[in-house]
């Protein structure tokens, strides 16, 4: 079984526009009082990361993308695989920096090569419209949070389930 420890972590900025997108979601988890071991905001920065799942069995990552072309509103969920992270779409060499300084992508990266990925990562992410400076979600992501709260949740639901065994 191995470690059961569950966190969810949002990475954004909720005065960014639809950069918080996590920011929304977290806060309908938290409403919900959605049980976990962690459910905590971060800027996205490797390291930060790296010590906000360490240890962790399931580590869920909630962040707002750009889609190119893109649906804003759209969610993918994308779980990580290490032994593949090579052909990782979340690591684009032609846009290394993004609002959060280095890309998600490279944080993963960087945790596998140093051995520090979360037993399971899963990265739930919102396209977003709009990421200029200001506050308020467009009207694509605001409809897109609920579905990402049911997204984050069921994950959860189904690692303890798993952990549970029959």
């Amino acid at each position: 079984m191995g470690n059961e420890r569950i966190v969810v972590i949002g990475v954004g900025n909720e005065y960014r526009h639809d950069d918080g997108a996590a920011v929304s979601v977290l806060a309908q988890l938290a409403a919900e009082d959605l049980a976990v071991d962690r459910l905590t905001l971060c800027d996205g920065e490797p390291t930060r990361l790296m010590e906000l799942w360490e240890d962790a069995g399931l580590a869920i990552v909630v962040d707002a993308v750009h889609g190119h072309p893109g649906e804003p509103g759209r969610i993918h969920s994308v779980t990580v695989d290490a032994d593949h992270l090579l052909a990782d779409p979340l690591v684009d060499e032609e846009s290394p920096a993004g609002t959060h300084g280095l890309g998600l992508g490279h944080g993963v990266a960087l945790a596998a090569a140093l051995g520090r990925l979360p037993r399971e990562l899963l990265i739930v992410a919102v396209e977003g419209a709009d990421f200029s400076i200001g506050e308020g979600l467009s009207p694509a992501v605001t409809d897109a949070v609920p579905r990402a709260v049911s997204e984050v949740r069921r994950a959860v639901e189904a690692h303890r389930a798993e952990a549970s065994g029959p």
